[in-house]
């Protein structure tokens, strides 16, 4: 059998198991009798319900492997909804984002992005309406069937300016299951606070656990807020010309996410409860200490934009966004680490660009993000930049 006569099938059957669902739930509807109806006996199961679990292992490896881009990979979320035993052979499979680069599930926008290179997307704004699309993408495509990720509304209240954060571009209802967060900003429009509706033992960074849940693929998230970040633009008093300087801490990411390895910082949580080494020998703790000491992973990691270079025949600043942006603007910027020289910190971290945003056209703008930041961090922090900033501008 075919890899596409598998997937037609498994469209079929879930079709069919929704339509089951919307009767009995008509049907339990109505008023209920006073004695408790019994359950039905003949309830239909799905065929591929009973597969072995060495071929259904098989079958959703290979259609993994196949679907690595959207919209074909939908049928690795269709996978996961056929049953019970679909779904948690489907979350085994599917890895997170640091570790596979895509995207597949909800619960991977709030998951770091890759290690090696960053997952690739583009913003859509409409002024008329005042919302701002995330797409996954490189740029726009001709059928716009490009994959939609987040959406955001901005909200203009008489002190602070709210920018609503959901999963779907029509609902941005704060107690619709596709609510995810919101960014608030200040009186000035200079200091922004990112709100996460998950609380923060269930957002942590820094679990051993590299799998997925299975009930994660589509979380019920509580109602609370947890503070993820703060952006923060520098005032321009002088009103001098240049583009704008902004910091965005991390409270939710330590800063050893970006100077030492998860292994090597696991290790040393492990080094530390053990007992201390002989006399006249040197630990293994001991010569991680510059790296990853305890009170590093207790810092939050802050993140600072790129400085740029003054262009003498263009008269204009400039950065290297690699051909991802290609339209001048003073919402362009890289993010990098905020390291201190003190640290024990490679070279390379110290230029190693976190997120850019920049514009390619009228109101169309991309954003690239990798790890430690995921996509809904990295775009609360992109959209902070559309809001009004009169005391940042030159």
């Amino acid at each position: 059998m075919s890899l596409k006569s598998i997937l037609r099938d498994l469209k079929e059957v879930r079709d069919g198991l929704g339509g089951i669902s919307k009767r009995s739930w008509s049907k339990s509807s109505h008023i209920a009798p006073d004695q408790t109806t019994p359950p039905p006996e003949n309830i239909p199961q799905s065929p591929w319900a009973s597969l072995p679990p060495e071929l259904l292992h098989d079958i959703i490896r290979r259609v993994e492997e196949s679907e690595t881009a959207w919209p074909a990979r939908a049928a690795v979320v269709s996978c996961a909804s056929v049953c019970k035993s679909w779904r948690g052979i489907t979350m085994e499979i599917v890895r997170i984002p640091e570790l596979c680069g895509k995207l597949t599930f909800p619960i991977s926008l709030k998951q770091p992005g890759p290690r090696d290179s960053p997952i690739q997307c583009f913003i859509k704004r409409n002024r008329a309406t005042a919302t701002y699309i995330l797409y996954y993408g490189l740029m726009p495509s001709e059928i716009e069937n490009d994959k939609l990720l987040l959406a955001a509304r901005r909200i203009r209240r008489a002190t602070c300016t709210d920018f609503i954060i959901s999963l779907s571009a029509k609902n941005f209802s704060r107690s619709s299951s596709t609510y995810v967060g919101k960014l608030r900003s200040g009186f000035l429009g200079t200091k922004f606070t990112i709100y996460d509706n998950q609380t923060e033992s269930s957002t942590a960074q820094g679990q051993p656990n590299r799998r997925i849940h299975p009930k994660q693929a589509a979380p019920k998230l509580p109602a609370n807020s947890s503070t993820v970040g703060n952006v923060t633009y520098e005032l321009n008093v002088l009103r001098t010309r240049g583009p704008r300087r902004m910091h965005c801490a991390m409270d939710s990411i330590p800063l050893s996410s970006v100077i030492a390895e998860p292994s090597i910082v696991q290790g040393l949580e492990e080094e530390v409860s053990s007992s201390p080494s002989p006399k006249g020998e040197t630990s293994t703790t001991d010569k991680e200490v510059p790296d990853i000491t305890p009170s590093l992973r207790d810092q939050p990691l802050v993140l600072k934009n790129k400085s740029p270079r003054w262009h003498e025949q263009l008269q204009c600043w400039c950065l290297n966004f690699k051909g991802r942006v290609t339209v001048a603007s003073v919402k362009n910027f890289q993010l990098v680490a905020d390291i201190d020289t003190s640290l024990d910190a490679p070279p390379e971290e110290h230029e190693r660009v976190i997120l850019q945003f920049g514009k390619i056209g009228k109101d169309i703008f991309t954003m690239d993000y990798r790890y430690p930041l995921s996509a809904f961090q990295a775009f609360a922090i992109c959209i902070s930049s559309f809001d009004t900033k009169p005391a940042c501008e030159g």
